[in-house]
């Protein structure tokens, strides 16, 4: 008897399993990256198309739709239909966007459904070569002996450097001025010629320095340390507890059917294990993670809560 329910309980998972398989998918995805084309995110939306399409059998197209800080293309897709021909691959600075704005088109928690992880992975703080920082220490040492005489560079306010350097001074009972830019490249261009002190960034944009010597890097901001970074200590080290780490997600419009949401989830997180696909991630140090849907939307509810009381409490508005 036992024997028989243990055979009937595998035939049921795997008949399930078949399935989620048979889902059908559109015969045309169109994934939106609401960035330029070019940016870390739509490298990633590329090399995630080519081995999606021939994986479900359909065709899938990225488009990118900028503008207002991803706002453009996300509402495109929050209004778009559900049947999963219209994703969007977008990191979780989308959550700072939303925290921080004064008012947003959409409801982040609700009315995007996060797919799955396409990669995740540290910020790296770097300094600019002629400074004396050269460990996490030292910059908290800094900070606290001329409170606001250390400048931190970002592509604007209320983005995720911006708010990771904030988190940062909260953790660390710090004050280090923000100079927002018009855009990440303009804040290294000064980090370089030391005309600001640091920078919170992927490791992509801080890669020319770091290679010209005019930026060093000293830290990482995962609570852990980052295997892609093994000589970087992490920010934690001097500041417990201190950790601010960024991903790239695949997201759908609220409504799609649970099924092909679990069939996408499952797709994605074998395709993303695949060593091809993990060289595209190494750019910014990046690693593949398998989540599912309920324990990406849990963790999409609680960063967002994260950021939106910190924008609060410290009255970061966006218009």
């Amino acid at each position: 008897m036992v024997k028989s329910f243990g055979a009937l309980f595998s035939a049921l998972a795997l008949s399930a399993s078949v399935m989620a398989q048979q889902v059908p998918v559109p015969p045309v995805i169109k994934i939106v990256v609401p960035f330029a084309p070019g940016a870390s995110t739509d490298v990633i939306a590329r090399a995630l198309a080519v081995r999606l399409g021939p994986k479900l059998g359909t065709s899938v197209i990225v488009e990118n739709r900028p503008g207002a800080n991803g706002l453009i293309g996300a509402t495109s897709v929050v209004k778009g239909p559900t049947d999963g021909s219209s994703l969007m691959v977008i990191s979780s600075s989308l959550l700072t966007v939303a925290a921080t704005a004064r008012s947003m088109p959409f409801d982040v928690t609700k009315d995007l459904i996060p797919l799955a992880v396409l990669g995740e992975g540290p910020l790296v703080i770097g300094v600019s070569a002629s400074s004396n920082i050269k460990t996490p220490a030292d910059l908290v040492a800094t900070a606290r002996a001329k409170p606001g005489s250390l400048t931190h560079g970002t592509g604007g306010t209320g983005t995720i450097a911006h708010m990771a350097q904030e988190l940062l001074d909260d953790a660390a009972k710090i004050n280090i001025m923000h100079v927002p830019y018009r855009g990440a490249a303009l804040a290294m261009t000064d980090l370089m010629g030391g005309t600001i002190d640091m920078v919170i960034a992927a490791y992509s944009t801080l890669a020319t320095g770091i290679s010209s010597g005019r930026v060093r890097p000293i830290a990482v901001t995962t609570l852990q340390p980052s295997s892609a970074f093994p000589a970087l200590p992490t920010m934690a080290s001097a500041v417990p507890g201190y950790s601010a780490d960024i991903w790239v997600g695949l997201w759908a419009p609220a409504g799609m059917s649970p099924a092909l949401v679990e069939r996408l989830n499952r797709e994605v997180n074998e395709l993303t294990k695949s060593k091809e696909y993990a060289e595209v991630l190494k750019a910014d140090g990046n690693q593949a993670v398998a989540l599912t849907p309920a324990e990406l939307g849990s963790r999409v509810r609680d960063t967002y809560a994260t950021w939106k009381k910190l924008a609060v409490a410290k009255n970061i508005v966006v218009d």
